[in-house]
């Protein structure tokens, strides 16, 4: 069974010096394709490094582009330029992480809201999916989001974790949903148990968010409570029993789903 794993922070530090061991543990596990997340200028430009540097092919690593509303605060008048220049590269399949995080509020919320406004409209104009960010602003997203659907080829809410009137309100927007090791934590996630069920086939995609959102349920757990893509197989069984699918099920539909979204290569039978 092979997984595409659309959310992974290799650029987080505690990755570094072991990013080639993670990746094949990922590879060996059943990771085919991941997406590596940027969520600022300078970080976007080290996730493509990434890319260009571990999978000198092309076949498994991709990046996505953009400025995380935590970080909305450093744009500025170069950054539209700086950020097109990033998204022309081939390896970046989508404008993100963007969007509004109205629970930390790092960045102002009027300026979260023209970041995200400016990098909507870049992916308009350069026909490219969003990466979205939502935190307790899941209205004000949608009231953005409508002046600029018809236009986007795609959208992605990434770790949801809303309501049912957030999900549906989603849902209708045509947007896709990111589902990730938040469904495995019974503290906080168990809302998710009866949601995830109502997301269609062809929108469902799955994430590990790594490091972050280790899968509480996951057995062993490891020592230094890191998350990483090996682990995205806990969430496919947490998500497959809620939506009551087999496993090989899931894993088929959420991997034509990301393939379609981010333009991904077809499987290949060996990871070298």
């Amino acid at each position: 069974m092979q997984l595409i794993d659309i959310g992974v922070n290799l650029t987080h530090p505690s990755f570094a010096d072991q990013r080639e061991a993670l990746l094949e543990r990922a590879y060996a596990a059943g990771i085919q394709h991941m997406l590596l997340t940027g969520t600022s200028l300078s970080e976007s430009q080290h996730a493509l490094d990434l890319c260009q540097q571990l999978d000198a092919r092309a076949e498994h690593l991709f990046s996505t582009a953009g400025v995380h509303p935590h970080d909305a605060s450093s744009w500025n008048s170069d950054s539209v330029a700086e950020l097109k220049a990033l998204l022309a590269n081939p390896r970046v399949r989508a404008v993100g992480e963007c969007g509004l995080d109205f629970n930390r509020d790092f960045s102002p919320r009027p300026q979260q809201e023209r970041v995200l406004e400016q990098q909507l409209a870049l992916a308009v104009e350069l026909q490219l999916p969003v990466f979205l960010h939502e935190r307790d602003a899941d209205e004000r997203l949608l009231a953005i989001l409508r002046h600029y659907r018809d236009q986007l080829p795609a959208a992605v809410v990434h770790c949801f974790t809303g309501d049912k009137r957030a999900l549906f309100n989603y849902l209708d927007m045509d947007l896709h949903i990111g589902i990730t090791g938040w469904i495995c934590d019974e503290r906080r996630g168990s809302h998710l148990h009866p949601l995830v069920k109502e997301i269609p086939q062809g929108r469902l995609m799955l994430e590990s968010d790594a490091p972050f959102l280790l899968p509480r349920s996951l057995r062993p757990k490891p020592k230094n409570g890191r998350n990483e893509p090996a682990f995205l197989f806990e969430v496919l069984r947490e998500v497959a029993l809620h939506r009551g699918e087999t496993e090989q099920a899931l894993a088929d539909h959420s991997n034509a789903s990301a393939q379609a979204f981010f333009q991904l290569p077809d499987f290949i039978h060996a990871v070298e």
